[in-house]
């Protein structure tokens, strides 16, 4: 097959991917996020053909020159768009995200975004936070890792022996890359799904196409036809039938991948109404804007969102896609276009692009620095941010364990000498209570054992699971906790846990959903302890609190939902809705920010609970 009539389906496919992701995030397509796995294949397959290309026709392989070739197409679009991005952000953003801000737009800059982010996101308090409008930059940083050690691996491998050992290299390394994947995906899905070594096998899977005999797409027939037919249904069906929960990459990773693959591998056999699809001039186009397209979909969409407070309506959403493709359209017309054009020295690319990449460092850290330390209130008071953001001790001392972990360490509080212990038990609305009872248990002389665990709720409900979060997990420490509650047989067990999760589809309703899974939780634990508590769940906040009061005034802030307070099962019935509501549930209580996120009441409105809360214990004669 000669390149040339390549051209025109590749850029339908690039096209095709770019408005895919586009749609995804603008929650218009469930599966869309496969299209940065058509563009793993495309660019896989490209780069790897104009590497062995060289190497065939020179004997040799110039990294300086391939390297400099890639920042002249890559950065001018990513780097501009990265700097209008984070500068945007910096003025419309709260004051309280700059940190994390300067953070991203900084690895975003060293393209090493991709493991920031899988780190940021496997701790599950930051899930519902408030987006970075540069994290699409992490399949840039695949891409750029992946352009710095291919070059590398495929002349080496042809110095062993030429192109046969390419092809076998290429071989293993996909199918070891594939294997991790595998692995993660069910090990440590947030990681799989952002690091190279996890994603690099799709790539691979293009660089493949290379070394397939020319002969068996070579014409069109019956049987290639029906081939190319299948493979778009692939693409498609992973489209439709995947979604945010679908576990990825791992195998499902195959059907886009594999559905691309063998597109461009019969470009040749596409049936008359692909190839007069792709010609169409907006196709066309879309391929050629694909890039910019890509960079400027998520902060056109993103920053008005938050900025906005909710989602963006339908229409909103669709005037943000046009949006974004006239900015593409721009930044192809003025940027890409010319510079592709112009033949810049080496030296000149080399110091541009460092010039580039140090500006983009400088305004990310110059947005860290101008992160400011406190939000007003009304009536003349201040706060600190860091102070409403604070979590609980267990936090920093481990007792309060992440997603992963199934056995808690021995976390004991207050008096460690008393004879009565009293437990807190759950999730993480469940660790929120903890300041108040430390307090208690100082004043009032009982040891106090934390067993909290993110995204575990005391209720014994079967989650749907979402990021690095496992059923399994969850009731493996549901378990070891049970059996060290036996052991310590409290004077009081205090359960809580979260119930704004997604309900599982075999539910009605989400009352039957949590009431079953109280119920469970009640028939395992009343031989435990004496007296079983159960703390209803706390409001749940409209928007991320802190960030809201930093961008609006407090009354703007107060759209905050009551929490359902029934309670099945036999527990003692604790609802704290009234200490925190009255007709309406303000994000300001008694003077305090009452809420340090967009889910958990904060460390001191929960201290200042434990006047309500100690009523409870005493009416209870447990202090």
């Amino acid at each position: 097959m000669s390149a040339k009539p390549r051209i025109h389906q590749i850029q339908a496919l690039r096209a095709l991917a770019a408005t895919l992701v586009v749609l995804f995030h603008a929650k218009l397509s469930p599966g869309g996020f496969v299209g940065v796995d058509i563009f793993y294949v495309i660019s896989g397959y490209l780069i790897t053909g104009l590497i062995i290309k060289e190497i065939g026709n020179t004997g040799t392989f110039k990294y300086r020159s391939f390297y400099l070739r890639r920042a002249k197409r890559l950065l001018p679009a990513s780097l501009g768009i990265l700097a209008l991005t984070a500068i945007f952000s910096w003025l419309v953003l709260p004051a309280t995200v700059r940190t994390d801000l300067g953070k991203d737009v900084l690895a975003a800059s060293l393209y090493v975004s991709n493991y920031l982010f899988a780190f940021w996101q496997n701790d599950y308090q930051n899930l519902n936070a408030t987006p970075s409008p540069v994290i699409h930059y992490w399949s840039l940083a695949v891409e750029e890792q992946f352009y710095i050690f291919w070059p590398i691996a495929i002349f080496s491998l042809w110095k062993l022996g030429g192109r046969r050992a390419v092809g076998v290299g290429v071989t293993v390394i996909t199918s070891i890359s594939f294997l991790l994947s595998l692995y993660l995906t069910e090990a440590n899905p947030i990681w799989s799904f952002y690091s190279l070594p996890t994603r690099a096998w799709e790539l691979g899977i293009g660089a493949l196409l290379l070394f397939i005999p020319k002969t068996v797409f070579s014409r069109r027939s019956a049987s290639s036809s029906l081939v190319v037919w299948a493979a778009a249904f692939l693409l498609f069906a992973s489209v439709l039938a995947f979604s945010e929960r679908t576990p990825f990459p791992g195998y499902n990773a195959l059907l886009p991948t594999i559905g691309t693959a063998i597109l461009i591998a019969a470009i040749a056999a596409w049936p008359p109404i692909f190839n007069d699809f792709s010609r169409l001039r907006i196709v066309q186009w879309l391929g050629q804007i694909s890039y910019p397209f890509y960079l400027w979909h998520w902060p056109l969409l993103v920053l008005p969102s938050t900025r906005f407070g909710r989602d963006l309506t339908l229409l909103e959403r669709i005037f943000f896609i046009v949006l974004t493709a006239l900015a593409a359209d721009l930044t192809h017309r003025w940027i890409e276009r010319p510079i592709a054009n112009r033949d810049f020295s080496p030296t000149k690319v080399l110091r541009v692009s460092i010039a580039g990449t140090l500006i983009c460092s400088l305004i990310g850290a110059g947005i860290l620095l101008s992160d400011q330390s406190a939000i007003s209130i009304g009536n003349g008071k201040s706060v600190s941010i860091a102070a409403i953001m604070a979590k609980p001790k267990v936090y920093m001392d481990g007792c309060h364990v992440n997603n992963g972990n199934v056995l808690s360490p021995d976390c004991t509080y207050g008096d460690l000498s008393a004879k009565k212990t009293i437990v807190l038990y759950g999730d993480s609305h469940a660790a929120q209570w903890f300041p108040a009872l430390e307090k208690l248990a100082k004043k009032n002389n009982f040891r106090l054992v934390n067993l909290t665990k993110s995204a575990c709720p005391a209720p014994e409900v079967r989650k749907v699971q979402v990021g690095a979060y496992k059923n399994a997990d969850c009731f493996k420490w549901r378990e070891n906790s049970l059996k060290r509650m036996q052991e310590l047989k409290p004077a009081a067990i205090i359960l809580s846990g979260y119930q704004h999760f997604q309900v599982p589809s075999q539910f009605g309703s989400r009352s039957s959903w949590w009431a079953q899974g109280q119920r469970i939780a009640y028939q395992k634990l009343q031989n435990v302890s004496p007296k079983l508590i159960y703390i209803s769940d706390t409001p749940k906040p409209s928007r991320d609190i802190p960030n809201c009061l930093a961008s609006n005034d407090a009354d703007k802030c107060n759209e905050n939902e009551k929490s359902d307070p029934r309670i099945a099962g036999n527990f003692i019935k604790v609802n704290p809705t009234p200490w925190l509501c009255d007709i309406n549930c303000p994000a300001i209580v008694n003077g305090m920010v009452a809420y340090r996120d967009a889910s958990h009441i904060s460390v001191d409105i929960s201290r200042s609970l434990s006047l309500e809360l100690g009523g409870v214990l005493a009416d209870l004669g447990l202090i």
